[in-house]
């Protein structure tokens, strides 16, 4: 198996994707301060590999979508567009619920009208119970929702995002998903389990928040051996995670061309197993 590819539904993606959160403003709300730049970071992805990009209406709200449309449509054949649903943003940039069956029909399409697509390749249903991290709670109502749109021919592939073992194993009795979105990094890795459990069903997942999210993950530990092989934090916590397992996929996001092509390089990136026993301790 090519160690840098992965199947996520029917398509094979490159491990190394982009996430989309950043190209909206401060707060993934408003829009860019630069659009251009924004324009020019997805063009520079894709003309560099990346075929698997995650977005969701959501970010902005539509902001990011209709960038990503500006920049890169009529999409390349191999392009993967992921998208996300299950909340909406008030006003105030505030995140909120929007998990009945009528908003997520509304969010997919929104997202299929945003993006100019007549079929979502694949759409994470998002777990609200908990708005920043994971919270049980049953997810069998969105999921059963988008299941039906998925035969109703609006949307390919299903996965689900912010979720507990729980609920993956009442999603998993409902539906054939293809990847789980949840929060893991080096610093937190609460889900090592379930990854090792999806590796061995073919089933993607994708961290985000790979250096913390809105709290960055603060070790020496990563500072120190990042210094020392010349690479940067983030480098090292990328290349650590596609290290961890097959079938994890990443999603870096950043609105800069210089750190894209810094995260490009992580692929390149090896890791000696000194190093990564090293790294290992940072996660307690």
């Amino acid at each position: 198996m090519n160690h840098s590819t992965f199947t996520l539904g029917d398509r094979t993606v490159n491990r190394i994707g982009y996430g989309a959160m950043q190209l909206a403003g401060p707060g993934v709300f408003g829009p860019p301060k630069d659009r251009d730049a924004a324009l020019a970071v997805l063009r520079e992805a894709v003309a560099s590999g990346v075929n698997h990009i995650d977005t969701s209406d959501f970010y902005g709200p539509h902001i990011t979508n209709q960038i990503i449309r500006e920049a890169l449509h009529p999409y390349k054949d191999d392009l993967t567009i992921v998208t996300k649903v299950g909340a909406r943003r008030g006003s105030d940039g505030g995140w909120f619920n929007a998990s009945s069956k009528a908003e997520l029909t509304q969010a997919v399409h929104d997202n299929l009208r945003n993006l100019g697509l007549d079929v979502l390749e694949v759409v994470n249903v998002r777990a609200m119970h908990g708005v920043m991290g994971t919270a049980e709670g049953s997810i069998e109502e969105p999921v059963s929702a988008i299941a039906e749109l998925q035969q109703q021919g609006l949307i390919r592939h299903i996965g689900i995002s912010n979720v507990t073992p729980t609920q993956v194993a009442e999603a998993r009795k409902i539906v054939r998903f293809v990847c789980v979105q949840n929060l893991y990094n080096i610093a937190h890795q609460h889900d090592n389990a379930m990854i090792d459990e999806l590796a061995q069903e073919g089933i993607a997942y994708v961290p985000f928040f790979p250096l913390g999210g809105f709290s960055p993950v603060q070790s020496a530990v990563l500072s120190n051996v990042a210094q020392r092989l010349g690479v940067t934090p983030m480098q090292l916590a990328l290349a650590w995670l596609l290290r961890r397992s097959p079938n994890i996929l990443l999603i870096p996001g950043t609105s800069s061309v210089t750190h894209l092509r810094e995260n490009m390089a992580v692929g390149e990136l090896e890791l000696s197993d000194e190093v990564l026993a090293e790294l290992n301790t940072i996660a307690g």
